[in-house]
């Protein structure tokens, strides 16, 4: 086959692909393919509730002890299809063949089956594809009526446990002889729940009570309530921490100490609660702890320690090192715990916390424990405490390449050198530097038919300590359960990407503070970037498109005034000053028809791109940025995920400016600072996501982006590197990059509004994602959104955000993908389709009638989008 033949088959025969491929679906669609006579394949199970639905039911459907085949790719049990379509001679092999350990599954083994099983024709076969069809899929679920029968005991014990003691479970089947399959039909009826008539609490001792009874308003348990077992459970884990928090060493470590009593014997429906809390059947009473010694031991193995150190103290903590590597003074701001305070488990939890962020120690030993013997001293209330710290090693070397791929910058290559230095000044400073390079091609601002050579080279350095570097003692301040440190950072790159090319230079000094888990802050202080642009005078040589228009509206000018286009072609007028000339001369711009008032809007839509494409910045600024967190934590299945970010730029530097520049064709002069204009702008950006776990691994995620960025003082319009766009990977991924949605509905040329960015973006996405197995999974999704302006630019982009018109400016974009997960890393592919263009004119902005489904808008990417 000729190579010109090959380019083209893929597009020649895609109908015969398609149509082998559905061929083949609908063989497997034969759900019942596999299923013996006389049996049914399980195909659903259904709920029906007699009486009012109540807001746990829907996890009744986790007791059914027999589920169907799980449904994935278009609600179709793709896994089910997989174990259909493999040879259903080869089932019995494949079954036995696949509970042998992975590193005996060979061909010998598979020899060996078909000998026992009589099916010596078959010896040699790889059966690959069965075998990988076979390790996908699953096999039928086939109905069992006593299993039906335990799901409604199961179901009627939740029930019971939720508070509903008189709840009826009935079940019917509902079998389709003909078709081989059946669903299982559970009817429930609550009935009236049993409530909490009074409620009570036994705690014989005293201090325990106290304390109980100083936090009774956060108490989970109410007279009149429903008698909930799951509330009765949090209850006995918030008493559990609160008493531990409250120095009761060890409180509840067997979970038997805390516990409900519900007396039920006058009443099924009116049931006193109450509390109990007993050290033993004794009734002994508890005592409170408090910490004794507390030792951190810096060892190069945890054999040195104690014999090969020496002993230092500071504040009542004692320090076992075997050298000065470290300064007991820095050590000890990390350690929460204090001897002779009470103890506090919190405290733990945090130093440890404390011990990790450094990223100068591995805990070879965290231990909390009684004190042992003594006479003089009780060892049934104090806690000694200790770390055993391992250094890691002084120099961390990382060399790594990445390979990437955007719609901008197709296939890059991003190799990298990271050198870590820890403890520069022996308080667990650690310095990291970098080199890095992203290397790849883009598309020709001259020709797009042609790529060419883009890269962006950049060091940078960043010393991080492991406190707040502040002039005065913030502990007073800022509470314990704090992880606090700072960062001090400078870099500079180089990047040419669209031709002009930048050189960027920043710095900032960073404060952070993670509170828990889920809550993180973070300050940067002086957060300062300088951006220059290289080869301004060549923007019309990589900006083709811009060129052609501005040498449209020149032609035009010079018909009606040939003198100044004789200047200019004789040199005595430049380009700028030509066009100074036109956007001054209202005679000229009132005399143009419609067509050339397009032209005219284009031209001036061209100017303001120029100066921003072109634009020198100096960029200091203050941001705070809020994160709260809950993806990953096993304690919030349905996550909930909030940035928010407040940037104020340029106040400072407004009292130092200098003198102002001479402004550009479209913009007024700027205050310089070393004869670089600096901005001002307040920029907020905030981004919510929610997730919400379906039929136990299935995902709807929906995420909400806002950002606003509003530009004042010194500035008319927002610093290029600061604002926004749209397309791509991670946002609405039927545009790429910079690829024509926006900015509003703006009726601009396309090769002109390419690479314009605007002050205000909100984006919506919504995404469905269906795993198929651990490997692989697919997804759905809608993504919706655009960008705009705050003000008006005399009309050159008619791209000011208004409220009675952004709705109707959202473009919307829909697809479906696949992601791969291989180790740590997912691979994702997504193929997205427009359907609504806000940029094309009245009438034609739907695009359902020029769908292509096989020409998508393709987007490779690594990690999900959101």
């Amino acid at each position: 086959m000729s190579c010109k033949h090959y380019k083209n088959s893929p597009q020649k025969y895609y109908k015969i692909i398609s149509f082998a491929t559905f061929v083949g679906l609908l063989y497997a669609c034969s759900t019942t393919k596999k299923v013996p006579d006389g049996e049914y394949l399980l195909t659903k199970n259904n709920f029906e509730f007699e009486d009012k639905k109540e807001f746990f039911d829907e996890e009744l459907k986790d007791y059914v002890q027999q589920k169907p085949n799980k449904k994935q790719f278009l609600f179709m049990p793709l896994g089910l299809m997989f174990y259909n379509m493999a040879n259903p001679k080869y089932d019995t092999i494949l079954n036995e063949y696949m509970t042998y350990p992975s590193e005996m599954r060979d061909q010998k083994l598979r020899d060996s089956l078909f000998i026992r099983y009589n099916m010596k024709s078959s010896v040699g076969k790889n059966l690959f594809f069965d075998r990988l069809l076979h390790s996908w899929g699953s096999p039928p679920v086939i109905l069992d009526q006593t299993r039906s029968e335990k799901s409604i005991e199961s179901i009627k014990k939740r029930l019971t446990y939720r508070g509903f003691w008189d709840s009826e479970v009935k079940y019917r089947h509902d079998i389709d002889s003909a078709s081989k399959k059946a669903a299982v039909k559970y009817f429930v009826k609550h009935n009236d729940p049993t409530y909490i008539k009074d409620y009570f609490f036994n705690i014989p001792d005293q201090g325990i009570k106290q304390v109980y009874n100083y936090h009774l308003n956060k108490t989970l348990i109410r007279s009149g309530q429903i008698l909930d077992q799951t509330v009765l459970e949090k209850e006995v884990t918030r008493i559990t921490d609160l008493m531990r928090e409250s120095g009761y060493y060890k409180f509840n470590n067997t979970n038997d100490e805390v516990y409900f009593v519900a007396d039920s014997l006058k009443s099924k429906k009116q049931v006193p609660v109450t509390l109990e809390i007993h050290k033993d059947s004794l009734d002994r009473p508890y005592k409170k702890a408090t910490f004794g010694n507390i030792d951190v031991a810096i060892v190069d193995e945890a054999s040195d320690f104690p014999k090969n150190t020496v002993k230092d103290s500071l504040r009542r903590i004692r320090f076992h090192k075997m050298n000065d590597k470290y300064k007991t003074s820095s050590l000890w701001k990390t350690i929460i715990v204090d001897s002779k305070q009470p103890y506090d488990q919190q405290k733990l939890d945090v130093t440890k916390r404390n011990l990790m962020t450094m990223n100068n120690f591995s805990i070879v030993k965290a231990r909390d424990s009684l004190r042992q013997g003594g006479i003089t001293s009780p060892n049934d209330s104090i806690v000694d405490v200790l770390y055993i710290l391992k250094p890691l090693p002084k120099y961390e070397l990382k060399v790594g390449t990445d390979l990437n791929y955007s719609q901008i910058l197709n296939l890059g290559i991003s190799p990298s050198v990271d050198l870590t230095t820890r403890n520069i000044f022996k308080g667990a400073e650690n310095l990291s530097t970098s080199l890095s390079g992203t290397f790849g091609s883009i598309a020709s601002t001259e020709n797009n038919d042609k790529r060419v050579l883009a890269y962006e080279i950049s060091a940078q350095a960043s010393l991080n300590f492991p406190r707040l570097l502040l002039p005065f003692n913030y502990y007073k301040f800022i509470p314990k359960r704090y992880t606090p440190t700072s960062s001090i950072l400078l870099g500079a790159s180089i990047q040419n990407n669209i031709g002009l090319g930048r050189v960027n230079f920043n710095t900032g000094l960073n404060y952070q503070a993670t509170v828990n888990e889920q809550v993180y802050h973070k300050l940067t202080l002086f957060n300062t970037q300088i951006s220059l642009t290289k080869n301004k005078n060549a923007y019309y040589d990589y900006f083709v498109n811009d060129g052609v228009v501005r040498d449209e509206i020149f032609n035009d000018y010079f018909a009606n005034y040939p003198n100044i286009g004789t200047d200019y072609k004789s040199g005595k007028l430049t380009g700028d000053a030509v066009t100074e000339e036109i956007l001054n001369n209202k005679g000229y711009q009132d005399g143009l028809n419609q067509q050339g008032q397009d032209l005219f809007t284009t031209f001036r839509g061209t100017l303001i791109n120029k100066e921003r494409q072109t634009e020198d910045v100096f960029i200091s600024s203050m941001i705070y940025n809020f994160v709260y967190n809950e993806i990953g934590k096993k304690d919030y299945p349905n996550a909930f995920y909030f940035n928010g970010k407040v940037e104020l730029g340029g106040n400072i530097l407004s009292l130092f400016n200098k003198k102002s520049n001479d402004g550009g064709l479209v913009t007024a002069p700027q205050k310089t600072i070393f004869g670089i204009p600096y901005a001002q702008f307040v920029k907020f950006d905030i981004d919510t996501r929610k997730y919400f776990k379906f039929n136990g691994n299935q995902t709807l995620v929906l995420r909400q982006f806002i950002g606003v960025g509003i530009p004042y003082g010194n500035s008319k319009d927002m610093p290029i590197i600061k604002s926004y766009f749209n397309g791509g990977s991670n946002d609405i991924r039927a545009w790429v990059a910079f690829g024509g949605l926006g900015p509003a509905d703006s009726q601009v040329d396309e090769r002109v509004r390419a690479y314009m960015t605007n002050d205000v973006k909100l984006t919506t996405n919504i995404e469905y994602r269906i795993p198929f197995n651990n490997m692989y999974e697919g997804a759905i999704f809608t993504d919706i959104g655009n960008t705009w302006s705050l003000r008006n630019h005399n009309d050159a982009h008619e791209d000011q955000f208004k409220f009675n018109k952004f709705l109707s400016q959202m473009g919307i974009g829909s697809g479906f993908g696949i992601r791969v997960n291989v180790a740590y890393i997912t691979l994702r592919i997504d193929l997205a389709y427009k359907i609504f263009d806000p940029n094309k004119p009245e009438g034609d902005r739907w695009r359902f009638k020029t769908l292509q489904p096989f020409k998508p808008t393709v987007n490779f990417a690594f990690g999900y989008p959101f």
